[in-house]
């Protein structure tokens, strides 16, 4: 089969959205029936805490409309996702519970649902609250392909991708005419579009429970070039004429499109907008090229925060902007591809941390966190407090006037004080725990950040990282570090604090413990 890989244009961005005063800065004033915000949230793929020139003075890429974002907002400096990989800190976003309560990794190809029958979602209670919700972009939490595919198909019919172990069914062996289960509909979503993940199958567009187009052909490897590192596509069912280079200029218009036709709809709206990017494939289209002093990356991450701007504008345009809160956060730090960067552009993905995708080194999870709410958070306000994504649904249920069920097993926490410049709204976090591969913690208290591990990598570094960082050699069986005095995670203090290694394997092993589902 052979795929046409041609360059269009536009971006992705994550941001977060909730309307909660009547009027707004441009356009006609619109009041929603119940005086409720909307919600938006922007979320990035693979970006890094380094990327974002307000928050890096020696970033090599232009972000004006997120740096934009957060002189209108606040934005915090000690944000984190739930983990160094994309499934999880999805899950953890939209449940408010801990991922590594109930599973590790990321659903594979054509893989199955991660939430449990009738789970709580932030979307289900916004929309029993009232609100119109729907998901752009981006899933990647598993449907039940199984459901709609041909049961006369055996693993005979099968086939592999060349060079890899892998099997995958052909697009004959799917009914692609019935409604595919398990998918955002089925988790408080009123709405979804989008292709499921950039580089899974099946590589189609799905709008609500359904294909919009039959797919006919099995990739095994697209054709043309990935501008930086690798296509990083599974093999699996088809569109014959899938062109990447269209899913993010593809989704940004959508989301364009949702948000201007809210303007006469008297419910307010929750819109999640989960970018592919700057995930790899690393394909910026060509009016991107050369925009940023990184790389493909760094264009592909300047058109992500163009992309974002257009959704605002968008914002702007329907008079929402003022009775709309906006977040904008990524699921996860920068893939490997980061290293060759800091060698061949000076850019330090996530800088100032150490680690990148996967590792529960601050890298890993330290992540963009901006909140915008005009009139209600203070302009340019920057917050040094501990959030982590889990808080998302306590504190927006908060302000969506939604209550928690008691019942709730969850672990987020309400920050609408911090965001609103409650000045006794501080140390709502005593701890913060990240994850990533099964049996590893990083456990963070106050200054205090402990891994019950010998290493925070999940994959090994380049040996040449630790003499350009200034990284000591790995040594002891856990790593224990105080951020206050060395955010860049250079020394381990375990050997010289084992008291405090007790006190936070402890403090570990409590929350761990805490309720789970029944």
């Amino acid at each position: 089969m052979k795929l046409s890989i041609k360059k269009s244009s536009r971006v992705f961005l994550v941001v977060l959205i909730v309307p909660f005063i009547l009027t707004a800065c441009t356009g006609s004033p619109k009041t929603n029936k119940d005086a409720k915000p909307n919600i938006i949230i922007l979320y990035a793929d693979d970006m890094g805490y380094g990327d974002l020139a307000i928050q890096n003075p020696e970033s090599k890429i232009p972000t004006p409309n997120l740096d934009q974002l957060a002189q209108e907002g606040m934005r915090f400096s000690d944000g984190h996702s739930s983990s160094g990989i994309c499934t999880p800190s999805r899950y953890a976003m939209l449940t408010g519970r801990y991922h590594w309560r109930d599973f590790h990794g990321i659903v594979g190809a054509m893989g199955k649902p991660v939430f449990r029958e009738n789970q709580v979602t932030l979307p289900g209670m916004l929309r029993e609250n009232g609100y119109y919700t729907a998901c752009i972009g981006k899933w990647h939490l598993g449907w039940d392909w199984e459901a709609i595919r041909k049961k006369d198909f055996t693993d005979q019919d099968s086939l592999q991708q060349p060079r890899r172990t892998v099997k995958f069914w052909p697009s004959e062996a799917y009914d692609w005419t019935l409604p595919i289960p398990g998918g955002p509909l089925d988790r408080g979503f009123d709405y979804y579009f989008g292709d499921g993940t950039i580089n899974f199958p099946p590589y189609v567009w799905v709008e609500n429970n359904r294909v919009v187009d039959i797919p006919t052909a099995s990739m095994r490897t697209p054709e043309g070039m990935a501008l930086e590192g690798n296509w990083e596509a599974r093999p699996g069912p088809a569109m014959e004429d899938w062109n990447f280079f269209k899913v993010l200029p593809t989704l940004t218009e959508k989301a364009v499109e949702f948000v201007k036709k809210q303007e006469n709809s008297d419910k307010p709206f929750f819109l999640y907008m989960a970018f592919p990017s700057p995930h790899a494939p690393i394909i910026p289209n060509e009016e991107f090229l050369g925009k940023s002093q990184a790389g493909a990356y760094g264009d592909f991450v300047y058109q992500t925060d163009w992309c974002a701007g257009e959704i605002l504008k968008a914002l702007d345009e329907i008079g929402e902007t003022n009775n709309t809160i906006v977040v904008f956060t990524a699921d996860n730090g920068p893939e490997r591809y980061a290293y060759d960067r800091i060698q061949n552009f000076e850019h330090h993905s996530s800088a100032p941390f150490r680690g990148l995708k996967r590792d529960i080194y601050e890298g890993g999870h330290h992540v963009p966190f901006l909140v915008r709410w005009p009139g209600k958070i203070k302009e340019g306000a920057v917050s040094g407090e501990v959030i982590s994504q889990v808080d998302l649904l306590h504190t927006l249920t908060v302000l969506a006037g939604s209550i928690l069920p008691d019942s709730l097993a969850h672990d987020s926490h309400d920050f609408s004080g911090v965001w609103l410049g409650d000045p006794n709204a501080q140390g709502i976090r005593k701890a913060t725990v990240q994850n990533t591969k099964k049996g590893r913690y990083a456990i963070r208290s106050g200054d205090w950040l402990y891994i019950n591990h010998e290493s925070g990598y999940h994959s090994k570094a380049p040996e040449w990282t630790d003499e350009y960082f200034g990284y000591e050699p790995l040594s002891d069986t856990v790593q224990l570090f105080n951020l206050r005095e060395d955010i860049s995670q250079k020394e381990n203090l375990a050997g010289k604090f084992p008291e405090k290694v007790s006190e936070m394997q402890s403090i570990l092993n409590d929350i761990r413990s805490q309720e789970t589902f029944k």
